[in-house]
């Protein structure tokens, strides 16, 4: 996966704008959902006002900028070194490091949120409950273990993902499965919902479909077991 995303490095916006271009939306749009989605579920889930949170995968650090205003400390993590020194350059608040894919470089319970956005299809089947286990250990037992992927049930997604670079050769998880990956990872979930229904703004209404599994995405949230 370290080869697959240094190559890139400089133009994983482009390349995701283009996947996306038939929706009429650039991938601005679809981080800023997230990242509502994801301060909503620290607020009502998280007892820190201000968590530590860490972002595993975190890429060139898109979601962090819009995160940093609403959390104490901010860390990062991925195993492409050119994407985080990229993502250093952008969120000079943040803290990032390189990894190996396999241990997290941080002690058991130091954080309070920790959240991977669209990472885990790009892992080995194999190698998904243990970052799973990874994420559940470095989150203290009141925090939080988020976990957003693409829906393959919306059929626009599965046509995204077949356009998109960096997409090539993946295999999506469905919300039942990776609700499964998280019990075997010892997390108790407490979230599970879709989102992102429409290319345009319209939480209202989409606060009452979250249920339906035709969210273009959706997130699973859970609390690392005692």
């Amino acid at each position: 996966m370290t080869a697959e995303f240094d190559r890139f490095e400089q133009t994983y916006e482009a390349e995701l704008d283009d996947a996306i271009a038939f929706a009429g939306q650039e991938h601005g749009f679809y981080v800023d959902a997230k990242a509502r989605r994801l301060v909503d579920l620290a607020r009502r889930r998280v007892a820190a006002t201000r968590p530590r949170a860490l972002d595993v995968g975190c890429g060139v650090g898109l979601t962090d900028a819009r995160l940093v205003p609403h959390v104490g400390e901010l860390h990062g993590v991925d195993v492409s070194a050119g994407m985080v020194e990229r993502a250093r350059a952008a969120n000079p608040q943040a803290r990032y490091e390189v990894y190996d894919g396999a241990r997290l470089p941080y002690g058991d319970g130091e954080f309070d949120l920790a959240f991977a956005i669209c990472v885990l299809h790009h892992v080995d089947p194999a190698g998904r409950r243990p970052l799973l286990a990874e994420m559940a250990r470095v989150t203290k037992p009141d925090g939080l273990v988020a976990v957003f992927e693409h829906n393959p049930l919306n059929p626009l997604t599965r046509r995204v993902v077949r356009s998109c670079a960096f997409d090539e050769g993946v295999e999506l998880i469905g919300r039942r499965e990776l609700e499964q990956l998280f019990r075997a990872a010892s997390l108790t979930v407490a979230d599970s919902e879709y989102l992102l229904f429409f290319p345009w703004r319209a939480e209202a209404v989409e606060r009452r479909l979250t249920w339906l599994p035709l969210g273009a995405q959706y997130v699973v949230a859970g609390r690392p077991q005692s």
